[in-house]
């Protein structure tokens, strides 16, 4: 084995090993369970930056173990998988820092830090699968670490919102299942490929794959949280923070999103999938999610949920930017996909930051808290802007190729779906911002704890307001050499002719 086919492995290994040891220590062993954590995500992310320098400089990495005949087990370096690993190795660092301050005086904490490494394990197998089997044993493998995480709190309705997520997910993964051996039996491979493996079969299967394309968007879409797919996700906000910041912005829901564009992209190819017809209907239902997404979330007073609701309208324009068959418009997906998960994680952070110093779930309890809580108020203050779209934060980047992707697309239809979106998603954060920067604080806060002359723990701070400075960069930056657009732009050259 040489290390182009060992790097693939050690960066799988450097969170499941660490998880492993971590299920196997008394609650009491803080420190050392700590130092692994710290050291898995740390030696991930050194490990990731080598196989980018790598690609950079023209090595290709692969581990490929034999399931069946003519059947591998493949993990492979490319630009996309790139994208989704350097953003869920980053984020799982900051994770990782935010869990052990959130969790410091919690129960069954070995468990919980067990479970967490092992999804990140299964979201770094997702991003680097080679071909569509791989990816479903490494996204069905995420279903199984994440439930624990949302019973965590053993609570009736954190079991319930477990229930009701492995329902929807275990439906999803069978759909799934279904729709890979389908067209195994119809192509004879499921490698994932530039501009897809599909448009050489014969024209009379074509029926065919568009109900296997249906069936495929069907089991992603769960995950993804396409209506009417994502009652799940505003139920799983019962668990805590750290899981909440997993879920929307490095794992559950970025793999639906990023298993729609593989298969878009690197199963039919965007092109074949554009004349069988199938990619305006499944933009038709990314804008009526990013539209139903919003109006919810009008309307939620609890500030996570409110907050899940506006990840299912989010994460869509990621799904509408690959369906408008677009180079622009694709472009502006793919950097949705780092730009939401930045922005989201920063808000459910603050969210979790001032439910564990004050004891604030609703927004109707979060008058004046700016004033007691500045710092963790200014990050989710950047986050609820960049979600917004207001420049020059990253989320305007997102909304303004997505724009002209439509015009370029000849669906101009999607301007009016931005326009409507972006208004509505002012609707829902301005009067939060409002609230808590205007309003007259109470004389007492729900649930205060002291943390002396600081505004909270520095291991519950540091982390949002970093993952804030790093929206006002992407915005601020991103016209920088090497770029996240540059290498975007590399990612669209392979899936267009």
């Amino acid at each position: 084995m040489n290390w182009n086919t060992a790097l693939p492995l050690l960066i799988l290994a450097s969170s499941f090993l660490p998880g492993l040891i971590i299920f196997c220590l008394p609650e009491d062993r803080v420190v050392t369970r700590t130092m692994l954590n710290l050291a898995g995500a740390l030696f991930k992310i050194v490990l990731v930056g080598g196989m980018f320098w790598g690609m950079l400089h023209g090595y290709h990495f692969e581990a490929r173990l034999a399931l069946l005949p003519g059947l591998d087990l493949v993990l492979r370096s490319g630009p996309l998988a790139m994208l989704f690993v350097t953003l869920s190795s980053g984020l799982w660092l900051v994770t990782t820092v935010y869990a052990i301050g959130y969790l410091e005086e919690s129960p069954h904490r070995s468990r919980f830090f067990g479970f967490f490494s092992l999804c990140v394990t299964a979201t770094t197998g997702v991003a680097l699968a080679g071909n569509l089997i791989t990816f479903l044993l490494f996204y069905e493998l995420l279903t199984l670490c994440t439930y624990p995480l949302i019973v965590h709190r053993g609570t009736d309705i954190a079991r319930q919102a477990g229930r009701n997520y492995l329902i929807y997910t275990i439906m999803g993964g069978a759909l799934l299942l279904l729709s890979s051996v389908w067209l195994y039996t119809l192509a004879g491979t499921l490698e994932f490929t530039d501009r897809g493996f599909l448009s050489g079969l014969d024209a009379s299967l074509h029926p065919t794959l568009m109900i296997i394309f249906g069936l495929l968007i069907a089991g992603l879409g769960v995950k993804a949280a396409l209506i009417p797919l994502h009652g799940w996700l505003p139920q799983a906000m019962v668990a805590p923070a750290p899981v909440s910041a997993l879920l929307h912005a490095v794992a559950v829901v970025k793999a639906g999103a990023f298993g729609i564009i593989r298969v878009v992209y690197e199963v039919y190819g965007i092109e074949f999938a554009n004349s069988l017809g199938l990619t305006l209907p499944l933009a038709t239902l990314a804008a009526a999610t990013i539209i139903y997404g919003s109006l919810r979330a009008l309307f939620q007073d609890e500030l996570k949920r409110r907050l899940a609701f506006s990840t299912v309208s989010q994460v869509s324009y990621i799904v509408l930017g690959i369906a408008l068959a677009s180079p622009i418009a694709t472009l502006g997906g793919l950097i949705h996909l780092v730009h939401q998960g930045v922005q989201k994680i920063t808000l459910f952070m603050c969210a979790g930051n001032l439910a564990e110093t004050l004891g604030i779930h609703k927004i109707s309890e979060m008058n004046g808290v700016g004033r007691r809580m500045p710092w963790t108020m200014a990050a989710f203050t950047i986050g609820a802007f960049g979600m917004i779209g207001a420049p020059p934060l990253a989320g305007f980047f997102s909304k303004w190729y997505l724009g002209l992707g439509a015009l370029d697309a000849g669906q101009g239809w999607v301007i009016y779906v931005l326009a409507v979106s972006s208004v509505l998603n002012a609707a829902y954060f301005l009067p939060i911002l409002y609230t808590a920067w205007f309003k007259t604080p109470p004389d007492n806060w729900p649930a205060e704890r002291s943390f002396g002359n600081k505004e909270t723990a520095w291991t519950l701070l540091l982390p949002p307001v970093v993952t804030a400075l790093l929206t006002l960069a992407l915005g601020l930056l991103a016209s920088a050499p090497f770029n996240l657009l540059e290498w975007t732009r590399l990612i669209v050259s392979r899936g267009f002719a």
